[in-house]
C-alpha cells in the first residue's frame, strides 16, 4: 500500500477543520495526522515532542485564529521548523497578510472557499515543488515585488539557479545538480538577492514568476 503523506490542520473552526480533514482523506496522496484549534495548541505539542515534524509533509494554517493566530505561528515554524512547509488558508485576500504570511515562510496561501480540485494541486504542489500560489494571490505578490520595475540581466547560470530555487531541493543539493560547489552556489545566491534586492529564497521564486521563469501550475 502506497504510504500517503501526512498532514496537520491548524484551525479553530471545528466544522470546517473536520470537514477540510475529510476532504483531504479523500485524495489518494495525504492523510490528516493531527487537528489544532490555535497555534499555541500546535507548537505546545512540537515542544513536548508529541509530534515528530520530520514525519509532517505538510501543515495547513488558519491566518485568523484566537489564542495564537496564523501569523505568529508561522513566525514561530520560521524560526523554530523551517523545514516545515506551510499552507495558508484564509476567508481574506487582504494583500498586506497575505505578504506577510508569504514573507514569514509560507509556501501558499489559499482562499477558504478554493474549489477541491486546486485545494488538492496545491497539497500536491506543494509537496513535490515547494511552493503553490493561484493566480489572484501571485499577481497580488508580483505587482509588490519589484516597485522600480527594473530589468535585471540575468547569465544562464543565474537562471538555472533561480529554477532549481524555485523547487524543493536544498542548495547543497543544487550544488550537486549544477555540478558546482557549495560555496559557489552561495555566492550565485547572495549576488542574486543583491542584485535583485531581495532578501530571501521566496523572493527568488516571486521574481521567477513575475518574469516568466517558472510558470505556477
Amino acid at each position: 500500500m502506497k504510504t500517503k503523506k501526512k498532514v496537520i490542520i491548524i484551525d479553530d473552526h471545528l466544522l470546517f477543520s473536520q470537514s477540510l480533514k475529510y476532504l483531504i482523506n479523500s485524495f489518494n496522496d495525504f492523510l490528516v495526522v493531527d487537528n489544532y484549534e490555535n497555534g499555541k495548541d500546535f507548537i505546545d505539542s512540537v515542544q513536548a515532542n508529541k509530534i515528530n515534524t520530520d514525519e509532517i509533509e505538510l501543515v495547513l494554517l488558519d491566518v485568523n485564529m484566537p489564542v495564537l493566530d496564523g501569523l505568529k505561528t508561522m513566525e514561530w515554524i520560521k524560526n523554530n521548523r523551517e523545514e516545515l512547509k506551510v499552507i495558508a488558508l484564509s476567508v481574506n485576500d487582504d494583500e498586506e497578510t497575505i505578504i506577510k504570511m508569504i514573507k514569514h515562510g509560507a509556501k501558499g496561501y489559499l482562499l477558504k472557499d478554493t474549489s477541491p480540485q486546486i485545494f488538492e494541486e496545491a497539497l500536491k504542489t506543494v509537496a513535490d515543488k515547494g511552493f503553490f500560489f493561484t493566480e489572484l494571490v501571485s499577481g497580488l505578490l508580483v505587482n509588490r515585488l519589484d516597485n522600480n520595475n527594473q530589468k535585471h540581466e540575468l547569465k544562464d547560470k543565474e537562471i538555472l539557479f533561480i529554477k532549481h530555487a524555485c523547487t524543493e531541493k536544498t542548495y547543497k543539493e543544487i550544488a550537486d545538480e549544477m555540478c558546482l560547489s557549495p560555496k559557489t552556489i552561495d555566492g550565485y545566491r547572495e549576488n542574486l538577492f543583491c542584485k535583485l534586492e531581495i532578501k530571501t529564497r521566496i523572493g527568488l521564486v516571486l521574481y521567477a514568476i513575475k518574469n516568466k521563469i517558472v510558470c505556477i501550475d
